[in-house]
C-alpha cells in the first residue's frame, strides 16, 4: 500500500526525475534520508521502474518521415498540384505514379499534430493512403 508521502514523491518524480533526494525530501516535507530510503522501498518494490528523459525530436533533427500515395479527385490534378506547392516544409518528393495512385508524395513532418493537419488539408484536394517510415 502506498501512503499520501509515497504518492507525493511520485508525483514530484514524474514531474522532474533529476531531484535530490535533498529537493525531493524538501517538497514532501521529509529529510534527504528519510526521502531517499522510501524511493529505495519503491524501486525495489517495482513501483518506480526507472527514470527517463524527454527528448524534442525536433532538435534533434527527428521527423515522422511518410510516404502518401495521392488519388487525385479532379481529372487535371491541379487543385492538388497548386495545394502540393504551398506544402515546401513538409513535401521532400512528388512522384507522379501508375499503378492505384496518381502521385506518390515523400514528406517529412516534426510532429503527429502537423502530420494531422497536413492530412485534413490534403483531404480537400485528394484521397489518400498514409504509409509510416518506421527505422530500425
Amino acid at each position: 500500500m502506498l501512503d499520501i508521502t509515497d504518492r507525493q514523491i511520485l508525483d514530484e518524480l514524474s514531474k522532474n526525475g533529476r531531484l535530490t533526494m535533498k529537493e525531493l525530501g524538501e517538497k514532501v516535507h521529509l529529510t534527504g534520508p528519510a526521502v531517499s530510503a522510501r524511493v529505495a522501498k519503491l524501486e525495489e518494490q517495482g513501483v518506480i521502474e526507472g527514470y527517463t528523459i524527454k527528448v524534442n525530436r525536433v532538435k534533434l533533427g527527428c521527423f515522422i518521415h511518410a510516404f502518401i500515395t495521392i488519388i487525385t479527385q479532379s481529372p487535371n490534378h491541379q487543385p492538388y498540384l497548386s495545394f502540393i506547392k504551398t506544402q515546401d516544409d513538409y513535401v521532400i518528393n512528388n512522384y507522379k505514379i501508375s499503378g492505384d495512385g496518381c502521385y506518390l508524395l515523400e514528406c517529412k513532418f516534426p510532429s503527429n499534430d502537423i502530420l494531422n493537419d497536413f492530412l485534413k488539408a490534403l483531404n480537400k484536394h485528394a484521397n489518400y493512403k498514409l504509409s509510416i517510415v518506421i527505422d530500425k
